[in-house]
């Protein structure tokens, strides 16, 4: 496009458009021919993948069709020609993903064994599934074998159900992946109203949140629970935008936040900034307390009521904990502390600088946390004294809220232990209904971009063949990160 707001070119649109498909139907293909497949080894190496039978043709596929699938969303950065079009287009890119197995990780198979323990009458959260005797246990990943669940009860719940109803591996499975295509669904249904009420262009929101292939590989294809705590998380900001103030839309509000909560805990970090949604008027201490409350309550009684009902309590908080044995250079701390390491190593030392550095980074995100839900908090307290034309007002609000909520998350995915391909879909979907101006999109669309290429269709991440290189990668653009907030923060700086 010659202008970045201008309209797109219908011969650029539809080569988008077609291209994405041809590289949905490649991905589909390789998945087939060596995705995460029930009898397909569960941690093999590249190697053993290009010697395997359907090896080269499974790596072609998967590099043209990834190729393909990120050039096309990538090329419509900007936005698509209309709402419509993009709502159209990403589900074409879904067709061909919803009838292939597993790709891209294997925790599907890990949400069917949690499932299987816990109506099998074994706590998920004290034992592994391998230690609860789950017959699937060859299906998962050696690494989550042995480690509790890190999900929520009310996801423990649907895994349970879909156990329950599938009457087997394969029922588990379909059963699962509808469960995270209704999320989509969901999350789908709420990006127009967040967009509008920021102001920000549906068509552009919509392309962005839906289209990037993220989703269609890892939440559709590989049936991530992230999608149904994304569709939960949006539909419950949407409730609040919507009707601030009022007790009932709160409370509803409250038990969809507890409810994402309950799926995964990243939400934890949203709820802050949803209790300043929840306020209606101007924005005073009593009236974050009134209105939060009504929040909170709903949020605590989501908690309390999944827990009694499944007999787990909180118990998935410890497993958690437990997630960030994995390390991979993907995570910015994991990659300054795999550098410390190595430099070490050279002088005849083992720092062990790992786990330090991830408890400094968690530091950091709590320091960073409060410092954007005060900017949030000022920055709306503003707006009580500001006299403006009321839909200037009634968009500012919101897209103040929204931007902070999509900062919080793109700071917790990147200063947390791990980071995964998927965990992208969280900010990215916030950023896409709160950024404004297109420009500012690139530096959270190209990180998705790149994350979208990361995993082989067997689920084996590109991060494990790459540690060293990767690592030293990362930990410069780290460092090329704090320099130039040091350089703008100076040059903001009253003389």
């Amino acid at each position: 496009m010659s202008e970045r707001d201008g309209p797109v070119q219908p011969v650029a649109a539809a080569v988008a458009r077609y291209a994405g498909l041809a590289g949905a139907v490649l991905l589909s293909v390789a998945a087939w021919l060596g995705g995460a497949l029930p009898g397909a080894p569960a941690n093999s190496e590249l190697l053993d993948i290009w010697r395997a039978p359907h090896g080269p043709a499974v790596l072609g596929c998967w590099l043209a069709g990834t190729a393909l699938l990120v050039w096309a969303w990538w090329s419509l950065r900007w936005g698509a020609p209309s709402a419509r079009w993009a709502y159209l287009t990403a589900g074409l890119w879904l067709l061909p993903l919803l009838v292939a197995p597993p790709m891209g990780s294997r925790d599907v198979y890990s949400y069917a064994c949690q499932g299987w323990s816990w109506t099998h009458g074994v706590d998920p959260y004290r034992v592994g599934v391998a230690a609860a005797g789950c017959p699937w246990t060859d299906t998962v990943s050696p690494i989550w074998r042995d480690t509790p669940a890190p999900y929520g009860p009310f996801f423990v719940l649907l895994a349970g159900l879909a156990v329950l109803l599938g009457g087997g591996l394969t029922g588990t499975l379909v059963l699962l992946r509808v469960i995270a295509v209704a999320g989509v669904l969901l999350a789908a249904l709420c990006v127009p109203g967040l967009a509008r009420a920021a102001g920000v262009p549906t068509r552009r929101a919509a392309w962005l949140a839906l289209a990037c292939p993220l989703v269609g590989v890892h939440l559709v294809a590989g049936a991530h629970n992230d999608a149904v705590g994304l569709g939960l998380l949006l539909f419950g900001l949407l409730v609040l935008v919507r009707r601030p103030g009022r007790p009932r839309a709160l409370l509803l509000a409250g038990v969809l936040l507890g409810l994402a909560v309950t799926v995964k805990a990243i939400v934890v970090v949203v709820l802050p900034f949803a209790a300043l949604a929840a306020v209606l008027g101007r924005y005073t201490v009593r009236a974050l307390l009134r209105d939060g409350g009504w929040l909170a309550g709903g949020v605590v009684a989501v908690l309390v009521v999944t827990s009694l009902v499944t007999g787990l309590g909180l118990g998935w908080v410890g497993g958690v904990a437990r997630s960030g044995e994995s390390q991979q250079w993907t995570s910015p701390p994991t990659a300054v502390g795999f550098v410390i390491d190595y430099t070490g190593e050279l002088f005849g030392r083992e720092p062990h600088a790992v786990p330090v550095v991830r408890l400094v980074a968690l530091a950091v995100l709590a320091v960073l946390l409060a410092a954007l839900w005060w900017r949030s908090w000022t920055a709306l307290r503003r707006l009580n004294d500001v006299r403006q034309r009321v839909r200037r007002l009634a968009v500012a609000r919101p897209r103040i809220i929204l931007a902070g909520v999509g900062l919080a998350l793109a700071a917790t995915v990147l200063l947390a232990p791990v980071f995964h391909p998927w965990y992208a879909t969280w900010p990215l979907a916030m950023l896409a209904v709160a950024t404004v101006s297109v420009t500012r999109t690139v530096w959270f669309v190209a990180p998705s971009a790149v994350a979208s290429c990361l995993t082989l269709p067997d689920g084996a991440n590109l991060a494990r063949f790459t540690k060293a290189p990767g690592a030293i990668l990362m930990t410069a653009l780290v460092v090329l990160v704090v320099v130039r907030a040091v350089r703008a923060a100076r040059a903001r700086r009253p003389r």
